[in-house]
C-alpha cells in the first residue's frame, strides 16, 4: 500500500465524493488530507474510526488539544466547527456537563408526544402537493425535506416563525464549504446575530420550549449552568444539527427509493418497515460525510504501522466507513433496505452519539410512509445523474429535487 507523499485535496464542491470515499479506503486505516487549507488525518477504515471515537487519546477540544487552533482559527472558512463553546467541542468532563443539560430535550417522553405534529405537519405539506395540478414539477427539496424539520426543530425550540427562515439561510451556510473564509465569518456574524435575537426574545417572554429551559437554567445557576457563550453555541448545536441533517436524509432517501423501484416495492407492499430504508440511506448516503474535527491528545500508533502524532487533527470520514467493503461486504456499494446488518456511523459513534437521532428517525419514515402512499406515481422529473450535489463537503444533499407527484393529465 503506498502512502501519499502529499495529503489528498478533499474537493470543497463535494462534486467527486464517491471517488474521494474509495480513495480514502485505498489508502489503508488512515491517510493524511487537505481540507480547505488544514491538514488532517481521515480515517475511513470502520473498526479503527468507531475505536478512536471511543478513546480518552481522541479530544473534540481545540483549544485544549489542537496546537494550530490558535493561527487556523483566523483563516479556516471552517473555524466555526472547531470554535463553538457546546457538547460537540467538549471533551471528558465539560462533555459530560454539557450533554446532561441538553439530554432532557431528547427524552422518549418528549419525542413520543411529537409524533402527533410531525404527522399534521407531513400531512399538511402533502394536502398542498396534492392540489398541484397533474403533470407539474416540483422541487421536494424545497417543499417537503426543509419545512418538515425545521417546523419540528422550531415547535421543540421555541423558535418563532417570523425568525425560522433567518435560521434557515445561515445554517445553511454553516455547511457551504465554497465559502471563503470572509464570507463564513460574516454567515457566523449573521447566525450570532440570529441566535442573539432568539435568546432576548426568550427572555422577555418564555415559553414551553427547551430554549427557555436552558436560559432559566443559565439565569439561575451561574456555577453549575451554561456559561453565556455555552448557551448561545447549545442553541446553535440543536437548531443546525436538528434541521439540516434531517433535511438530507428525506432528500436521499426520496431518492434513492426512487431510483431502486425494487426497493421501493418492498416497502409499498409492507414486506419491508420504513425504518429500513431510513436505516440503509443512512448507511448508504449519510447526511455529513466528514465531521469535523478530532484532535490526538497522545500519539496513536496504527496497525498499518503509521502514527497519528499528539496534537494532530483527525477527520471522522462516515460516508467513506459506511461503505467500506470489510463492514459491509462486496455489496456495501448497493442500496438494499433487506440488508441484514444496517450498522452504520450517520450519527457518530461513542460519547458523541447524536441526542437526536430517534427524532430524525421518526420525522424521516413519517415523511416516507405518507409521501408513498400519497402519491403512488411519484417519479423523478430528471435523470438522477442530473441531480446537483450541494457545494459542500460535509452536507450531503442535493440543490433541488425535482419530481413529478403525479402523471400529467391522459398521459
Amino acid at each position: 500500500m503506498a502512502v501519499p507523499t502529499q495529503p489528498i485535496v478533499l474537493d470543497p464542491t463535494g462534486a467527486r465524493a464517491h471517488d474521494e470515499h474509495r480513495a480514502l479506503r485505498a489508502h489503508g486505516q488512515a491517510v493524511r488530507v487537505d481540507i480547505l487549507g488544514v491538514t488532517a488525518w481521515s480515517v475511513a477504515d470502520p473498526a479503527l474510526l468507531k475505536e478512536l471515537l471511543t478513546s480518552p487519546s481522541v479530544s473534540k477540544d481545540a483549544r485544549a488539544h489542537w496546537p494550530e487552533y490558535g493561527e487556523t482559527i483566523q483563516r479556516w472558512p471552517l473555524a466555526l466547527w472547531v470554535a463553538v463553546e457546546n457538547m460537540f467541542t467538549a471533551y471528558g468532563a465539560d462533555h459530560r456537563r454539557l450533554r446532561r443539560m441538553v439530554a432532557p430535550a431528547f427524552s422518549a417522553r418528549r419525542i413520543a408526544a411529537l409524533k402527533e405534529n410531525i404527522d399534521d405537519v407531513v400531512t399538511g405539506i402533502l394536502d398542498r402537493l396534492d392540489a398541484l395540478p397533474p403533470g407539474e414539477t416540483v422541487d421536494l427539496r424545497e417543499q417537503l425535506a426543509y419545512p418538515l424539520p425545521i417546523a419540528v426543530i422550531s415547535r421543540l425550540m421555541g423558535v418563532p416563525a417570523e425568525q425560522q427562515d433567518a435560521f434557515r439561510r445561515v445554517v445553511d451556510g454553516v455547511f457551504d464549504t465554497t465559502l471563503t473564509a470572509e464570507q463564513s465569518e460574516a454567515n457566523t456574524k449573521a447566525l450570532y446575530e440570529a441566535l442573539h435575537l432568539l435568546i432576548a426574545s426568550k427572555r422577555a417572554e418564555p415559553g414551553d420550549d427547551m430554549t427557555s429551559l436552558l436560559i432559566t437554567s443559565r439565569d439561575e445557576d451561574e456555577e453549575g449552568g451554561l456559561s453565556e457563550d455555552e448557551l448561545r453555541d447549545t442553541l446553535l448545536l440543536m437548531i443546525s444539527a436538528g434541521y439540516e441533517t434531517t433535511v438530507n436524509v428525506i432528500d436521499q432517501a426520496i431518492t434513492q427509493l426512487l431510483t431502486h423501484p425494487g426497493q421501493l416495492a418492498l416497502l409499498r407492499s409492507g414486506e419491508v418497515d420504513w425504518s429500513e430504508a431510513v436505516e440503509e440511506t443512512l448507511r448508504f448516503e449519510p447526511a455529513v460525510r466528514h465531521l469535523p474535527l478530532r484532535f490526538a491528545v497522545t500519539d496513536i500508533s496504527l496497525a498499518d504501522g503509521q502514527t497519528i502524532a499528539k496534537g494532530e487533527a483527525i477527520l471522522a470520514s462516515y460516508a467513506a466507513a459506511n461503505r467500506h467493503p470489510d463492514w459491509h461486504g462486496e455489496s456495501a456499494d448497493d442500496f438494499d433496505v433487506t440488508r441484514t446488518v444496517k450498522e452504520h456511523l450517520a450519527f457518530g459513534h461513542g460519547v458523541h452519539f447524536c441526542l437526536g437521532a430517534p427524532l430524525a428517525r421518526l420525522e424521516v419514515s413519517t415523511a416516507l410512509s405518507l409521501l408513498f402512499g400519497r402519491f403512488p406515481e411519484l417519479e423523478l422529473a430528471v435523470p438522477v445523474d442530473a441531480l446537483k450535489p450541494l457545494g459542500s463537503l460535509l452536507s450531503n444533499g442535493h440543490q433541488s429535487l425535482p419530481v413529478r407527484l403525479k402523471p400529467a393529465s391522459g398521459r
